[in-house]
C-alpha cells in the first residue's frame, strides 16, 4: 500500500487533543503527517516527519479534517428559487413548499435523480466534504423512497430514511393512513437501504406523538432515530429526541433553556443549519447558548432544494461565526468533529493516528480564513481515504 508524507504544512488542525498544543483542535504549526490509502499513520512536526513512498507538499498552507457534512437532502428534482425570491420580499417560510419538490421528483427519471445528486455531491466535495449523510423524503411514496435511497447509495454509505417528511397529498384526508403506510410497508422497504432514520417533528408536519411511533418502529429494523425539530416552532421534540437517544436532533432554531439542559447530559448532538437561517429570514439558532452549556454542537448544510441550497461548508462556517456567536475553531470542530459525532463516527471528523485519510488543503495559512474570506473559494484540494 502506498504511503504518502503530507509535508510543510503550515498550520494542521487535527481535532485530537492528544496532539499539537493539546487543546481540543489539536493544532500543530509547521506540521507533517503519514497516510496510506485508508488511514492516518503519523501526525508532528515537519522537521521529524518519516520518510515516506510519495510527497504531497503543502507549501505553508492550511491543513484541515475533512468536513463531515451530516445533514443533506440531496436527491431532488425541480426548482424553487422563486420561493426564495418571495421570502425575500417578506413571505414566511412554512415548509408548504416540500410539496412542488415531492411532485418533481416523482416525475423525474432515475438519470436525471442521479445526475442532479452528482453534482451536488462534487460541489461538496470541492469545498473539502469529505463524509456526507443523505436522506431520502421527496417521494413518499414506498417504491419512490427506496428509489431515492438507492440513488443515495452510489454516493453515500450514511444514508437516512426520512419518508416522514411531511404527509403527501394524495393522503391529506387520511393522516393515520399515512403513518400506517410508513410504519409498516414503507419502513420494510426502505430499511435493508439505509443506516438511520429520521421525521421532520415541527409545526404543519409530525406530532411528537407520531414521531415517536415512528421511529420506534423503525427502530425495532435496526435503523438508528436521527430528528428534525425546532425549526418552526417549540414542539416538545427535543425532548423526544434525548428520550430516544436519537444521533442528533438537527435545526433547533427555538429552544428553551430545560431544551439545553437536556442535551448537555445526553449523547443527542445538537445539529445547527445556519443556511436554512440565511435562506428562510428566520432567526438563527443560538450556538453560544449550547457550547456554554457543554452541549455538543454539529454544523451542516442542509443543502435541499426549499430552504437552504446551500453546498459550501466554508459559507455555512462563516454564517456561525458572524450570526451565532461561535469562534472560528468552535464551528470548523463542529463543522468537522461535531458532524462526526452526529453520525456516531469516531474514524472521521479528525488527523489523529488511525483517522480516516480525510482531509483538505486550503489556499489560505490559518483556517481562519474560512470565516475571514466569505465566498472565497478555500478548498486548494480534496482528499478522501478510499474505503
Amino acid at each position: 500500500m502506498t504511503t504518502r508524507v503530507i509535508c510543510n504544512v503550515g498550520e494542521l488542525t487535527t481535532n485530537d487533543p492528544t496532539l499539537g498544543d493539546e487543546s481540543m483542535f489539536g493544532r500543530i504549526h509547521d506540521a507533517a503527517f503519514v497516510i496510506d490509502d485508508e488511514q492516518v499513520l503519523w501526525v508532528g512536526r515537519n522537521g521529524e516527519a518519516p520518510d515516506a513512498d510519495e510527497m504531497i507538499d503543502a507549501g505553508g498552507a492550511a491543513v484541515i479534517p475533512g468536513f463531515v457534512d451530516s445533514h443533506t437532502h440531496l436527491v431532488f428534482a425541480g426548482d424553487r428559487s422563486d420561493e426564495f425570491e418571495a421570502r425575500m420580499a417578506g413571505r414566511r417560510y412554512d415548509g408548504g413548499g416540500i410539496a412542488r419538490t415531492v411532485a418533481a421528483t416523482r416525475a423525474a427519471s432515475d438519470e436525471q435523480l442521479r445526475d442532479g445528486a452528482r453534482r451536488r455531491v462534487n460541489e461538496l466535495r470541492a469545498g473539502g466534504v469529505t463524509t456526507i449523510e443523505i436522506k431520502s423524503g421527496y417521494e413518499l411514496t414506498t417504491d419512490g423512497e427506496v428509489r431515492s435511497l438507492e440513488v443515495a447509495g452510489e454516493f453515500s454509505h450514511e444514508r437516512t430514511w426520512l419518508g416522514a417528511h411531511v404527509v403527501p397529498p394524495e393522503f391529506a384526508s387520511d393522516r393515520d393512513g399515512y403513518i400506517a403506510l410508513l410504519t409498516t410497508t414503507m419502513l420494510d422497504a426502505c430499511a435493508p437501504h439505509a443506516k438511520w432514520a429520521d421525521v421532520f417533528c415541527d409545526r404543519g408536519a409530525f406530532s411528537v406523538d407520531e414521531a415517536r411511533a415512528i421511529l420506534e418502529c423503525a427502530r425495532t429494523k435496526g435503523l438508528t432515530p436521527r430528528l428534525h425539530a425546532n425549526q418552526l416552532a417549540h414542539s416538545g421534540a427535543i425532548a423526544l429526541a434525548v428520550d430516544l437517544d436519537c444521533a442528533s436532533v438537527d435545526h433547533c432554531t427555538y429552544l428553551e433553556d430545560g431544551d439545553i439542559d437536556l442535551l448537555s447530559a445526553s449523547a443527542t448532538v445538537a445539529t445547527l443549519l445556519p443556511g436554512a437561517e440565511f435562506s428562510t429570514r428566520s432567526p438563527y439558532p443560538s450556538a453560544r447558548r449550547l457550547l456554554d452549556a457543554a452541549a455538543t454542537v454539529a454544523l451542516a448544510t442542509d443543502c435541499n432544494p426549499g430552504s437552504s441550497y446551500v453546498t459550501s461548508m466554508a459559507f455555512v462556517i462563516a454564517l456561525a461565526v458572524r450570526e451565532m456567536a461561535m469562534t472560528v475553531d468552535e464551528a470548523l470542530w463542529s463543522a468537522t468533529k461535531g458532524g462526526a459525532l452526529a453520525l456516531r463516527r469516531n474514524d472521521v471528523g479528525h488527523l489523529g493516528v488511525g483517522a480516516c485519510a480525510d482531509f483538505a488543503i486550503l489556499d489560505a495559512p490559518r483556517a481562519a480564513h474560512l470565516a475571514y474570506r466569505p465566498g472565497a473559494q478555500l478548498v486548494a484540494s480534496t482528499y478522501c481515504a478510499n474505503r
